[in-house]
C-alpha cells in the first residue's frame, strides 16, 4: 500500500470523527445552558477552548456569544476544525482513495458533506439546531457502520481505525480538561447543587452517560467520571480503550515496534497516575502529558508509515 493512501485513510477517519465530536459538543453545551439557572453563567467560550482555537476565534470575533461560536464551530471555513471544514477534508481524502473504500461509504461521505454545506444555517437557529446536528452524528455513525460491515479489514482499514481512535482519544482528553476546569468550585451554596448537571454534560459530550450509570449505579461523582472516561477499557470512547485499539491495529501492520512502544509508555503513564484522585491543577498537567503522548504516537506513526 502506498504511504499516501495510508495517510489519506488515517485522516479520513480523523476528520469524520472530528465532525461528529464537534456536533456532540454543541448539542450538549446548548442543553446544559438550558438546564442551568440564569444566575450561573458558563457561556460558549469553553467550546472554543476545547478545540484550542481561542486565539484564532478572537482574531475574527469580538465576543464569544452563542451565534458567533456556533457559526465558527459549524460553518466557518477559516476554522479547519469546523464541521463543514472537517467534512470537506474527509470528502477530499475519501475521493483520493475511492478504489480502496466501499462505493457506498464514498457516497455517504459525499452526501453528508453536501448536506452540511447546504444546511449549516440551521445550526444558528435554536429551533432547527438539534435536528441538523443529529443528522451529522447519525450520518457519521452510518458511515462507520458501512465501513465496519463492508470494507475488507486489511491494512487500509487498520489505518482508518487508527485515525478514528487517535481523534477520539484527543477529544476525550480535551473535553475532560476544559469541562472539569470550568466546573463550579466545591461550595456549600446552592451552586454546588448544579455540579451534578455539569458532570453529566461531560459524560453526555462523549455519549457516556447511560453506560456510566450502568457501570456505577451511583450518583455522578467527579472521581467516578474521571475513572470511567480515562480507564474503563470496555467503553469505546475512554482514553484507555482508544489506546488499546490503536495498539491492536498497529500489531496487524509491519514495522510496528516504535509506535507501539510509544503507546505502551502512555498506557503505563495513564494507569500509574491514578487520575481519578488528582486535584484540578494536577489533573490539568496530567491531561497535558496525555495529549503530548498522543502527539508523539501520531508522529511516530507518521515517521514509520507516511
Amino acid at each position: 500500500m502506498l504511504s499516501r493512501v495510508a495517510n489519506n485513510l488515517c485522516w479520513m477517519g480523523r476528520y469524520l470523527e472530528r465532525a461528529e465530536n464537534t456536533a456532540r459538543l454543541i448539542n450538549v453545551n446548548f442543553n446544559l445552558l438550558l438546564d442551568l439557572p440564569k444566575s450561573i453563567v458558563l457561556g460558549w467560550e469553553p467550546i472554543v477552548d476545547i478545540v484550542s482555537n481561542r486565539e484564532d476565534f478572537y482574531a475574527h470575533h469580538s465576543d464569544a456569544n452563542e451565534r458567533s461560536v456556533v457559526n465558527y464551530m459549524v460553518a466557518d471555513k477559516r476554522n479547519m476544525g469546523s464541521i463543514v471544514s472537517s467534512l470537506s477534508a474527509a470528502r477530499e481524502n475519501a475521493r483520493t482513495v475511492r478504489e480502496i473504500i466501499p462505493r457506498e461509504a464514498w457516497e455517504q461521505i459525499n452526501e453528508l458533506y453536501l448536506f452540511a454545506k447546504d444546511n449549516h444555517h440551521k445550526a444558528l437557529a435554536r429551533r432547527s439546531r438539534y435536528e441538523f446536528l443529529s443528522e451529522i452524528i447519525e450520518s457519521n455513525q452510518k458511515i462507520t457502520g458501512i465501513l465496519v460491515g463492508t470494507m475488507t479489514h486489511d491494512e487500509g482499514y487498520q489505518f482508518l481505525r487508527i485515525g478514528r481512535n487517535l481523534e477520539r482519544a484527543d477529544m476525550t482528553t480535551r473535553i475532560i480538561d476544559v469541562r472539569s476546569a470550568s466546573l463550579l468550585p466545591d461550595t456549600e451554596t446552592e451552586q454546588s447543587a448544579f455540579e451534578n448537571l455539569q458532570w453529566m454534560s461531560v459524560l453526555k459530550s462523549l455519549t457516556a452517560y447511560q453506560m456510566y450509570r450502568r457501570e456505577m449505579r451511583l450518583r455522578i461523582r467527579r472521581p467516578d467520571v474521571l475513572k470511567f472516561l480515562l480507564l474503563e477499557d470496555r467503553f469505546p470512547r475512554s482514553l484507555m480503550h482508544t489506546l488499546h485499539q490503536v495498539a491492536n491495529c498497529l500489531e496487524l501492520l509491519p514495522n510496528y515496534n516504535d509506535p507501539l512502544k510509544e503507546i505502551k509508555q502512555l498506557e503505563k503513564q495513564l494507569t500509574d497516575a491514578n487520575p481519578q484522585a488528582l486535584i484540578q491543577d494536577k489533573l490539568h498537567v496530567f491531561i497535558d502529558d496525555m495529549q503530548l503522548g498522543l502527539i508523539n504516537i501520531y508522529n511516530k506513526i507518521e515517521e514509520t508509515y507516511f
